[in-house]
């Protein structure tokens, strides 16, 4: 009725497969010893390749019951031919090995001569692209530039054009004063006016201000409700007579708190 739960996987504490102890009876030779150099992690589970070797050592077991025993001198030489021909087929089969190895490894540094090819694709195609952007922002700012110059130079081409023999014209006087961009309203400073110059001619001189005796006898032509100023007591608006209406006293209120 109690369930509990550990910290960990199973896959994190599992150790390797448990191999017992075993003995060996005499005149036995059991085929799962021959295949006591596989352990967990390499070779078990059997995969493929791991099938293939366990045939070929059973073929090999096979072959060398089928060679003629050591004891008969006249088969010496047939068994000598047997081990070269078998000699022959294994270093044939390593070299299909090594071939296939060789492959595997080919198409690895393939791959991997691929990737490096192809990262350095895309790095050239954005160094290509940072400086395609460079040079397209200094072919606009120059374009922008020419079509500057070109506009200049159609303006001052225009004017030349107004004049091109070179005579004199006559000043139109109607025609500055028409016009109040003209030289009239706003001379130009290059051409030898300045605005600041004698400025002083503009002030005005008057003998009533700039004189206590003119000043004496402006003050003598005024009327006398002009120096002498008469104040009234002001009137209330409503009649206090002891009640006082109710929009007298809001007027009252909101006079207060404009002030």
């Amino acid at each position: 009725t109690v369930g509990t739960q550990t910290d960990y996987r199973d896959g994190e504490a599992q150790t390797d497969p448990y191999s017992p102890e075993y003995t060996v009876l005499s005149g036995s030779v059991p085929e799962l010893l021959t295949l006591a150099t596989l352990t967990w992690g390499r070779g078990l589970p059997a995969g493929l390749a791991e099938v293939e070797m366990i045939e070929r050592a059973r073929k090999k077991r096979a072959w060398e019951a089928t060679l003629p025993s050591m004891n008969d001198a006249s088969q010496i030489m047939k068994r000598r031919k047997m081990m070269a021909a078998m000699e022959r087929k294994e270093w044939a089969f390593r070299e299909q090995e090594i071939e296939k190895l060789q492959e595997v490894r080919l198409e690895a540094l393939k791959k991997l001569l691929q990737n490096r090819q192809k990262n350095k694709n895309d790095l050239d195609t954005m160094h290509l692209g940072y400086h395609w952007q460079i040079l397209q922002k200094a072919k606009e700012e120059k374009i922008k530039k020419i079509q500057h110059d070109c506009a200049l130079m159609l303006r001052k081409l225009i004017a030349k054009r107004k004049n091109v023999i070179g005579k004199l014209e006559r000043r139109d006087i109607i025609k500055e004063y028409a016009d109040f961009a003209s030289q009239t309203y706003a001379p130009l400073t290059r051409i030898g006016f300045f605005p600041d110059n004698h400025s002083e001619r503009y002030v005005v001189k008057n003998f009533y201000l700039n004189t206590f005796a003119g000043l004496c006898e402006l003050e003598a032509s005024l009327p006398d409700s002009v120096t002498q100023v008469k104040t009234k007591a002001p009137k209330p608006k409503y009649a206090t007579t002891g009640y006082i209406k109710k929009s007298a006293r809001l007027e009252v209120e909101l006079a207060q708190v404009h002030q």
